[in-house]
């Protein structure tokens, strides 16, 4: 399937919120228009959706307008993704546009500033318990062009990862690769390939069950019933 950034006229909205930094992007085939950044966490109130309004206000673009949607699809934070995604698809129901996937070690590293050269790069995001999520992230002329998902790892194992898999590690947090929504341009093969998401199936990769899932099973004995988001 085509995705049509090379439409300079299409009009995306773009979020992740796979970390505790909620992002928010509209963009113009490959242009960002407006972006936004916003805490996922200690807030009184839920931040994510209002960002979304107020970036597509000022972007001048209307819901029905947009060509389509991409949303960060984990691995990261269990509330933040589970936001994100219900915001995407709401709004994808509501307007017919398809909802993308993309996988939020990828928007990480094509997000990092000054833009990184051709090469292979080790992302990773805290997934807490001295652990991380880890990927291998291949750019080339700016692009991705290669994603190979590594599971969680141990958070002292990354260093033995990064040369054996001959990628340059890159550190991770405020001072390093964070996912952020602005980078989706940077990954349209990614998204190409893998085409729009069933909008009734799918949900984001959190990466690990969430420590409730957790608990209920091992009381239960059994796996926890899947429900629709």
């Amino acid at each position: 399937m085509t995705v049509p950034f090379a439409d300079a006229a299409a009009r995306w909205l773009a979020l992740d919120a796979s970390t505790y930094a909620g992002t928010v992007a509209v963009l113009r085939g490959r242009e960002v228009l407006v972006e936004r950044e916003v805490a996922m966490r200690g807030e009184r109130e839920e931040r994510l959706m209002p960002a979304v309004v107020e970036a597509l206000g000022t972007a001048g673009v209307a819901p029905n307008d947009l060509a389509g949607l991409v949303c960060g699809a984990g691995p990261g934070s269990f509330t933040s993704l589970r936001i994100a995604a219900s915001i995407a698809k709401g709004i994808a129901h509501a307007t017919g546009a398809p909802l993308f996937a993309a996988p939020s070690l990828a928007l990480a590293v094509a997000a990092m500033q000054p833009a990184l050269g051709a090469g292979r790069y080790l992302a990773s995001i805290d997934a807490l318990r001295g652990e991380s999520y880890a990927a291998v992230v291949t750019l080339d002329a700016g692009d991705v062009v290669g994603y190979d998902y590594l599971g969680v790892v141990a958070a002292d194992a990354l260093d033995d990862l990064s040369r054996a898999h001959h990628a340059r590690r890159l550190a991770s947090g405020a001072e390093g690769a964070a996912p952020h929504a602005r980078a989706v341009a940077a990954i349209t093969r990614l998204l190409a390939e893998s085409g729009p998401v069933d909008l009734d199936a799918w949900e984001p990769d959190y990466g690990r069950k969430a420590e409730a899932q957790v608990k209920w099973e091992a009381a239960h004995g059994r796996a926890l019933p899947a429900v629709g988001m």
